[in-house]
């Protein structure tokens, strides 16, 4: 039976060296579960695979957006559901490996379907949300889906806003089209998660986050920041720096944040991943027992 190995765990773990060797190892290709690498505009805050990296094993779902795509993690399903359709007459092993933990979940069991916003609410929505802010919005979502309301984010506008536009859309609540019943799959799936001690973590998160300054990340926010409004740039390391371009941080304290801000992310990464008991984790130097076990369940 076909066999897709998910690669997954925390920003800065050493997730890409690591899904390289296995794919390598296997003779295959990799499929990302980034949401940020898909934008070609964003190489170096996303760490996206290099020019070298991609000469090694061929990678899908990488740079291939702009910025001002619309995107969800619906279209993600589809879309990488039909790669691994091709790759699997290709490939008796993929891997798919990134740390967004939605897309990873899109394609282990699938995402709800919830019908696609039409671009008229979503206008009315961002209108509403800049005229009335987004505490009016949460009093909303209250009322029209009070379920839902306990247990969402309150602090994330997007999550908010979208479950708003359903209600708006539909006349009914956004729970109700969240049934999070798994869906079967035509390929075996093993989740392979990296971890490592939180000090170690740490220290090679904020050594990352200096290698991204020195290969020019500054540069890089600039370059986009006519776009600072879209969704795909209210992301660490370009949000922090945009503060810094309007003079309202120190280069040094924007940084700072930048290494804070991925620590944070990180540990909700975890908190995800943990959740789940289909992964198998291993530190990411286990390389040799990793492919031993890997080949052990594929047989």
């Amino acid at each position: 039976m076909p066999t897709l190995i998910v690669l997954i765990g925390p920003t800065g773990v050493g997730k890409t060296e690591l899904s390289l060797r296995i794919a390598e190892s296997f003779q295959t290709s990799i499929v990302s579960a980034d949401s940020r690498q898909l934008y070609a505009e964003l190489k170096i805050g996303t760490a996206a695979p290099t020019p070298d990296q991609l000469k090694r094993v061929p990678h899908y779902l990488v740079g291939t957006l702009h910025l001002t795509d619309y995107y969800s993690a619906a279209q993600y399903e589809t879309e990488a559901l039909e790669i691994l359709d091709k790759l699997f007459t290709q490939h008796e092993v993929v891997v798919l490996t990134g740390g967004s933990m939605m897309y990873v979940d899109a394609i282990c069991k699938g995402i709800d379907d919830i019908p696609t916003v039409d671009a008229e609410t979503r206008q009315l929505m961002l209108q509403k949300y800049e005229e009335e802010g987004l505490e009016q919005l949460c009093a909303e979502l209250r009322l029209l889906d009070p379920e839902y309301y306990r247990i969402v984010d309150l602090k994330n506008p997007k999550r908010v806003i979208h479950a708003l536009e359903i209600c708006y859309m539909t006349g009914r609540t956004y729970t109700s089209f969240r049934t999070q019943q798994k869906k079967e799959r035509p390929f075996r799936i093993i989740k392979i998660g990296l971890t490592r001690d939180r000090e170690e973590l740490y220290d090679r998160i904020n050594r990352r986050v200096d290698m991204m300054m020195e290969e020019g990340l500054l540069e890089e926010v600039r370059s986009v920041l006519p776009y600072r409004h879209l969704n795909s740039l209210n992301t660490v390391g370009y949000k922090e720096l945009f503060k810094y371009l309007d003079g309202e941080w120190e280069l040094s304290f924007a940084i700072d944040k930048i290494k804070q801000n991925s620590r944070i992310y990180s540990r909700k990464q975890m908190t995800w991943f943990k959740r789940d008991e289909e992964i198998q984790w291993f530190h990411p130097e286990q390389e040799t027992e990793i492919l031993a076990y890997l080949r052990q369940q594929i047989g």
